[in-house]
């Protein structure tokens, strides 16, 4: 009987010491298969290196569709040192044999480092070779999250597309979506998977005798939640207009928070007054508020000539200036984005509601704010549905350029 081929790749453990007979001898150039060891679990992903005549390496990780780079690699002697593009993340690696071996560590949380290898692949690492045909995870699922501490539950959406094996697609939820999963079915089970930076992810499931799923979803060194879903092509979430709005009693929006020079900015600044204003609260360390910038920047870049601003709020993960001034930096820097940022805060919703008390509270990051030329709230929408949702995505795009040609 031909074997599986598991998609979860045995980890392995190196140990590097200064008694090593000789430095390693490896071609960095090529796909390679990397595995994050967390919760007794390993999260595979994808990610190519180039390297380049002169020496000079980059990189990029692939998630389905999505293609992530890494310019900013540096080598010395038998380490690489990668900088996980705009967030304040790294993988550290030392260079052994046909392996690389070490730590993916988030700089901004205290003791936040796992291990991590990366072993030589090729576009087939999640294949599997068996005479047993998976069952059909395809199509559209109303999934409900548990915590497991607090057996709080969250509501979503899944959607999947299935060519035999393979099987890629994303969760929807009140607040955002899981970006591009990918992974493979493999008889009743399913395991998907994603890696952008700041966010690993894996899910995993079992079909059950009723056709629904049960499983668990891991994220990072601790986070775990229980899921189950039932197929349902007409499973819909609540509509992401409705969730954040003005307090009673508040008619507009009112701040001032400093720009990156430290002087302060409100909307009645004489820049913003008689145009339609955006405000996307937002922090550079979110995976889904990344996909929502690189929208509005290029957005902005085609219409701002229409008489419309943009400003970012930015709430980051350190209560300190320079520090959020960096990591807003590198993100506009990175992007090319050209609208205006603020340092509004610190990344907690409860501490970020504080600052903007008209709001019923900041649910989530991203959360987009229209405001018409009379300095009225047009529409508060709440997270962010990115290109690996597909058809929401597109639906997204449409309705907004409606409503802005509408205010425009």
């Amino acid at each position: 009987m031909k074997q599986f081929i598991n998609y979860i790749l045995a980890l392995t453990i190196f140990t590097f010491t200064s008694c090593n007979v000789e430095k390693a001898k490896i071609v960095l150039d090529g796909l390679w298969i990397g595995e994050i060891a967390m919760q007794g679990k390993s999260m595979p992903f994808k990610m190519q290196i180039n390297e380049e005549e002169d020496g000079k390496l980059t990189a990029v990780i692939i998630n389905g569709k999505e293609r992530i780079i890494l310019d900013e690699i540096v080598r010395k002697d038998d380490s690489l040192h990668i900088p996980l593009h705009i967030f304040d993340i790294s993988i550290d690696l030392g260079i052994h044999n046909d392996a690389l071996a070490g730590t993916y560590t988030k700089h901004y949380l205290e003791d936040y480092a796992l291990p991590i290898t990366f072993h030589k692949g090729d576009e087939k690492f999640i294949l599997v070779n068996t005479d047993v045909e998976p069952a059909d995870f395809s199509g559209k699922w109303d999934v409900t999250f548990i915590e497991q501490e607090t057996r709080d539950t969250t509501k979503a959406v899944g959607i999947f597309e299935q060519d035999e094996n393979r099987v890629t697609g994303t969760f929807l939820t009140p607040l955002g979506d899981y970006r591009y999963l990918t992974g493979l079915a493999d008889d009743q089970t399913l395991k998907l998977s994603t890696f952008d930076g700041n966010h690993a992810f894996l899910f995993e499931a079992t079909m059950q005798a009723d056709s629904t799923l049960k499983g668990d979803f891991y994220s990072g060194k601790e986070w775990h939640e229980t899921w189950t879903a039932v197929r349902d092509e007409n499973v819909e979430l609540p509509h992401p207009d409705s969730l954040t709005y003005l307090k009673k009693g508040y008619d507009r929006m009112q701040f001032s928070f400093p720009n990156l020079e430290g002087e302060k900015v409100s909307l009645s600044d004489e820049k913003y007054e008689g145009k339609v204003v955006i405000v996307q609260i937002f922090g550079s360390w979110c995976p889904n508020c990344m996909d929502e910038t690189k929208f509005l920047a290029d957005w902005y870049e085609e219409n701002k000539s229409r008489g419309v601003e943009i400003i970012g709020l930015a709430y980051e993960q350190k209560d300190d200036f320079e520090y959020a001034k960096k990591r807003v930096e590198k993100m506009i820097n990175k992007w090319d984005v050209g609208y205006d940022f603020l340092i509004a805060g610190t990344s907690d919703k409860e501490a970020a509601s504080k600052t903007l008390p008209m709001l019923n509270q900041v649910i989530s990051f991203p959360t987009m704010i229209i405001i018409n030329k009379d300095g009225e709230v047009e529409n508060i929408h709440t997270g962010f549905s990115g290109p690996g949702t597909g058809e929401y995505y597109d639906e997204f795009v449409e309705n907004f350029n409606q409503k802005m040609d509408e205010l425009l």
